[in-house]
């Protein structure tokens, strides 16, 4: 089953393609409206463009409404004032971290240096966090993958030929705007991805629900449907959750966050569920999530013979793909 929050809500000339383009409160009204009647799980808003006065009256319209935020917070607006105001889920580990030093003063010439992090600062937002219930994506995986791609050639990955010709040339925006890098601009993205993952346990050990997301698609370099939430959960284990959380960031916190935890997220009688069935003990180690021996969905099982078929069918269809070089 999917949730989706349709197309999220930006300001105007955001670098999103599909986005919902608002200028006044009346245009936040107007898109709230339209996502209102498609019946959206939840909305969503980012900060390329967007106001953050406009961000603010966002989100109180949605929880006035009663719908689900889902947000990257603008720079004009602090972390606590957006918990406050009631913001359902942070996508990005980044963002939360940067709540922690808001209020502290930064040395000239610190741009793209991990921020100055107060450890007591910390605690109170994340427990503010926890009591509002506010969530944290962290989404890893592409940031370690762009954080590395001055080390890793990615142009032969195995997961390529599942990726059409459309999505895959997206992927070049942030190459080729990270192949210019200087060496002290790459030390300094490497260092971010390790400062930040390593304060990952702090919000865990502070009540925040941590939901285990991707960030897998448009513009985003060799971050794979799939296969990305296998990496996801190997991420988050080593920035120090254990693998049974790693496991429920990925399945029981995505039903409670939504407010379906009386339906999804659980294998027992009068739930939905599918099974993924693995050759290996998850909770042993992590990587098993990807011994896939068959899957159950909608009563229907499915073996490795057939998943695999289904795998190559996907990879011929994108080999003849117009554009494709794959083949």
């Amino acid at each position: 089953m999917i949730f989706t929050s349709g197309p999220k809500i930006e300001g105007k000339n955001s670098i999103w393609p599909g986005d919902t383009e608002v200028e006044s409160q009346a245009g936040v009204d107007s898109a709230l409206d339209n996502l209102q009647r498609v019946r959206v799980d939840f909305v969503k808003l980012t900060d390329n463009t967007l106001e953050p006065d406009l961000f603010r009256y966002a989100l109180g319209e949605i929880r006035r409404r009663g719908m689900k935020s889902s947000a990257h917070i603008p720079a004009g607006m602090s972390v606590r004032d957006a918990v406050q105001l009631g913001l359902g889920s942070i996508e990005h580990l980044s963002y939360a971290i940067r709540g922690a030093s808001e209020g502290i003063p930064t040395a000239p010439g610190a741009d793209n240096r991990p921020p100055p992090f107060d450890s007591a600062n910390a605690l109170a937002l994340f427990r503010f966090m926890a009591e509002r219930g506010t969530a944290v994506t962290p989404t890893l995986n592409i940031s370690r993958t762009l954080a590395w791609l001055d080390r890793e050639d990615h142009t032969k990955d195995e997961y390529l030929k599942y990726i059409g010709p459309g999505l895959r040339a997206t992927y070049a925006w942030r190459v080729e705007r990270q192949a210019g890098s200087t060496p002290d601009a790459i030390a300094r993205r490497h260092a971010n991805y390790e400062f930040s993952s390593s304060k990952l346990p702090l919000l865990h050990q502070s009540g925040v629900l941590i939901l285990a997301g991707t960030d897998a698609g448009f513009l985003n370099s060799y971050d794979y449907p799939g296969i990305g939430l296998h990496d996801e959960l190997g991420l988050l284990v080593k920035a120090g959750l254990t693998p049974l959380q790693a496991l429920q960031a990925s399945t029981i916190n995505g039903a409670r966050w939504l407010g379906r935890a009386s339906r999804h997220g659980v294998l027992a009688p009068g739930f939905a569920s599918d099974l993924v069935i693995l050759d290996g003990n998850p909770i042993v180690d992590i990587s098993a999530t990807r011994r896939i021996h068959g899957v159950v969905t909608r009563g229907r099982y499915l073996d490795r013979a057939k998943l695999d078929s289904m795998l190559d069918g996907v990879a011929r269809d994108v080999s003849r793909m117009k554009g494709s070089t794959l083949r």
